[in-house]
Formats: C-alpha cells, sequence, structure tokens
C-alpha cells in the first residue's frame, strides 16, 4: 500500500494533535484541518494503520501515531522551524550570562533545554581522549598553596590545588610555568601519565624538589580532562506525562543516573540532530520515550553532546530546532574562549 500526500498530511496532523494535546486524535479534528470529509478521514487513518503508522487504543477512540509512524515523520514529513530573532536573543542572554569558564557554559545551556522543551536534558563535557596540552596556568591561593590549571583543545579547563612545604613567590610561579609548558604545551594529554612525569622529574635535577607537588596535581588534572562528565537537568519535568505514570518516570530518572550508559546513547553521528524513538533507544526502561542529540564542536573538532530526552510524543520540530541552534551557539563559544586564553 502506497503512502499518498494525503496519507502524509493525516499522519503529520495526528502527530502534530497527540503531541499538543496527549489525547487520541478523531477523524473530525483531522477533516476539518486537511479539508475533506470525515469518512476519508476514516478510511486513510484505517489505511495507515494497516500499514503500522497509526494505532487505535480503543474501539471508538481516535488514532495515535505509533513509534513507526513517528519515525516516518521524522523522516519524511516534519518542517523544522525557524527560531525568532527575539528568541535567539533570549537564549544567547541565557548561555552567557555569568562566567564565561567552559562547564558553567554547558551548564547553562543543559538548564535552557530542560527548560525550553520542559523535558529533561543531558549534556556531555568535551573528552580529551585526543586532546592536546594548550597551556598550564598558575594562580597562587596562599602562601604556600597554588591552583593548577590545565587547558586543553578540548575545550576544557581543570584545576588542582596543591601545597608546598616552603613560601611560594612570584618568581618561583614563573618557573613553574616557563617548565610546565616548555615541557607539555602541544602534548597529548592522554601521554601525561606518572612515568611521563617522573621522566620529567628526572630531567629537572636538584629542581625536582621544587616541582613535585605541581607534577601530582597536573597528573590529577590530566585525569580530569580525560574524563567526560554527563550533566543532568529537568529530569523532574518526566513526572507531568501521563505516559511515564506509575513508575515510569522513576525507570528513566534511575537510568540516567547511569553515567556511563547515558554517555554511550550519546554517541552519535556529529553534524545533525539525532532522533531515537522509543524501542530504537535499545533499553527496556526507555520504551515510552524519545532522545534528541545534537553533538557540538570545539576548533572543528567533535567535542561533546547536548541532548533531550521526553515522551515519545515530544514536540520532534521544535526540539530539534532548539538543538540544532544551541549546540552551535555552545561551540562556537567554546571555541573563542580557547582562542583567547
Amino acid at each position: 500500500m502506497e503512502l499518498t500526500p494525503r496519507k502524509e498530511r493525516i499522519l503529520s496532523s495526528v502527530v502534530a494533535g497527540y503531541v499538543k494535546s496527549g489525547e487520541p486524535v478523531g477523524s473530525k479534528a483531522i477533516a476539518e484541518e486537511v479539508g475533506v470529509s470525515s469518512a476519508t478521514v476514516r478510511n486513510e487513518m484505517a489505511d495507515l494503520i494497516e500499514l503500522g503508522l497509526l494505532e487505535q487504543p480503543h474501539t471508538s477512540a481516535g488514532r495515535i501515531p505509533s513509534q513507526k509512524g513517528y519515525r516516518e515523520y521524522v523522516d519524511h514529513l516534519m518542517k523544522v522551524p525557524q527560531l525568532r530573532e527575539e528568541e535567539c536573543r533570549t537564549f544567547d542572554s541565557m548561555l552567557l550570562s555569568g562566567s564565561y569558564e567552559p562547564e558553567g557554559l554547558l551548564t547553562r545551556a543543559s538548564r535552557l533545554l530542560s527548560g525550553v522543551t520542559r523535558c529533561a536534558s543531558v549534556v556531555t563535557t568535551p573528552s580529551g581522549d585526543t586532546a592536546q596540552v594548550r597551556a598550564v596556568q598558575f594562580v597562587q591561593t596562599s602562601r604556600r598553596t597554588a591552583m593548577l590549571i590545565l587547558m586543553s583543545s578540548a575545550g576544557t579547563m581543570k584545576n588542582r590545588v596543591f601545597h608546598c612545604d616552603f613560601d611560594l613567590t612570584s618568581d618561583i610561579l614563573r618557573v613553574f610555568f616557563r617548565v610546565f609548558n616548555g615541557k607539555l604545551a602541544g602534548k597529548n594529554v592522554s601521554d601525561i601519565t606518572p612515568a611521563f612525569l617522573q621522566g620529567i622529574g628526572v630531567s629537572l635535577g636538584q629542581m625536582y624538589v621544587l616541582v613535585g607537588a605541581p607534577l601530582r596535581a597536573l597528573l590529577e588534572a590530566a585525569r580530569d580532562t580525560m574524563g567526560t562528565e554527563v550533566l543532568l537537568n529537568g529530569q523532574m519535568n518526566l513526572l507531568f506525562y501521563p505516559e511515564l505514570e506509575h513508575g515510569g518516570a522513576r525507570r528513566v530518572m534511575d537510568f540516567l543516573e547511569r553515567r556511563e550508559d547515558v554517555a554511550t546513547l550519546l554517541r552519535q553521528r556529529p553534524g545533525q540532530v539525532t532522533i531515537l524513538i522509543g524501542r530504537e533507544l535499545g533499553k527496556p526502561e526507555l520504551d515510552k520515550t524519545s532522545l534528541a542529540v545534537a553533538r557540538y564542536q570545539v576548533n572543528g573538532q567533535d567535542a561533546g553532546a547536548l541532548a533531550v530526552l521526553g515522551p515519545v510524543r515530544m514536540d520532534y520540530p521544535r526540539v530539534t530546532a532548539v538543538l540544532r541552534y544551541v549546540s552551535q551557539q555552545v561551540g562556537q563559544t567554546l571555541t573563542v574562549l580557547m582562542r583567547d586564553e
């Protein structure tokens, strides 16, 4: 059976109506929108049920999209809207308010996504698996303590405070800066291992007694850089969807606490918004949800992900438009931050 243009219009109308109301959509409402008789709509709906694109929950009820129907809609029928200029300005102000530290930016992006979509949001920080050391900075925090800041090409800045058994001076910190950047700038973060740092210590001779503490701080900062953090926001939004009642929302929230499993789901193809619907997620606890993922880039390299998790009847065009814009802004902002450091 062929999916004709009229069937496509009816399917799109059912998806839009069900997303908006959460109630099965009747033939009368569709007939008024499409401009044909209710009898014609019922016949077409019967065909769409036969095609597996619609479902009828009860004999006398209207129709709802099946997961296959949502897939057809997302892949071929939906039209992604253009965000209004004033909305873009609002998003920009939300993203850029506060500090210009990368993880602060990503936290604000997570809050923005959950607030705008009324779903849960998931954001991953840039992975340092293939990152290089851009610079190592030192900031004195007290007479004998200082903060080491490791900046990477992935857009991360990780810090560790270290304590010395001697008084720190601006001259000593300048020596630290010169030695660490001379030995590490341009090196892969993954190369910063205990053996590598021991080799640096040996090469410094008697100066090793001065740099032991900052070298240990550097190792910890490098390990942090190699990891990927998962930032969550808006999980409570899931409690307001009837289809996630009876423990459904709780099971989803329990899954979100398994950060490694979440990070695996977000490893999608960069350059576009990827939408996984229901059973496509491969997790029984997520069968009644959908996940929209956008990868962001830093310096032209794939860095991390922004995602929205909500019910299968999420507003896919709206979510796609928001994710496209926010991921682009996050990537551009992180790239500028890294260039300015």
